[in-house]
């Protein structure tokens, strides 16, 4: 049974990285558990994710992070199972390829998201306004701690970040799904207020 796939690969590759910066982890919270030791599981229930659903000669893929600009696009997305056309507005094709962008809905085993219920064309959703983590309010970590933060996140997370950047004095960094867990760990790794877990999929619950 497929459950934890990307979920277990993020886990082990921080388990290496703590090998490597065991001694040297920045902010005060700093010990043995942190990201490298963050037991991730798959959300309960349906959630939504949006971006570019991708499908070539029907092998969909639902990309949240960045894509290849490329015509047709291309992605390292999530498999998309239980997706249908049928009366879905707001995609272009091109050869054997169709794409749209979308807020698709369903649930996510760790490695497939399977739509559940009828996608809504990003032109036309309008979710809730997400609470700023940082409340306006500006990290006071100097540049190149951030900087170096933020070259380890990819090796930390693996194949869960999409996306890592500083801004505003903190360390951004997207992920295919966060509970909270991943948010907590890097708390404990360097420190509250420094890194800014964001999950792509939302829970509906």
């Amino acid at each position: 049974m497929r459950t934890t796939t990307r979920l277990g690969t993020a886990a082990l590759a921080a388990a290496t990285l703590l090998l490597i910066t065991a001694g040297c982890a920045s902010g005060s919270g700093a010990s043995g558990g942190s990201l490298a030791t963050a037991q991730i599981s798959p959300p309960h229930g349906d959630v939504v994710g949006t971006g570019t659903v991708v499908d070539v000669a029907g092998d969909v893929t639902l990309c949240l992070g960045p894509i290849a600009e490329s015509y047709p696009p291309q992605c390292d997305g999530l498999p998309l199972e239980g997706w249908s056309w049928d009366g879905v507005d707001g995609f272009e094709e091109s050869g054997g390829t169709r794409w749209g962008t979308y807020a698709v809905f369903g649930t996510f085993d760790g490695d497939v998201f399977t739509a559940t219920q009828p996608p809504i064309m990003l032109a036309l959703y309008d979710p809730i306004r997400p609470v700023d983590p940082t409340g306006g309010v500006s990290g006071e970590t100097p540049a190149a701690e951030l900087d170096e933060i933020a070259s380890e996140l990819p090796t930390a997370l693996g194949d869960l970040l999409l996306a890592t950047w500083t801004q505003d004095g903190y360390v951004w960094a997207q992920v295919i799904w966060d509970d909270g867990t991943l948010q907590d760990a890097a708390d404990a790794q360097y420190g509250d207020d420094v890194v800014i877990i964001q999950s792509a999929l939302r829970s509906l619950g």
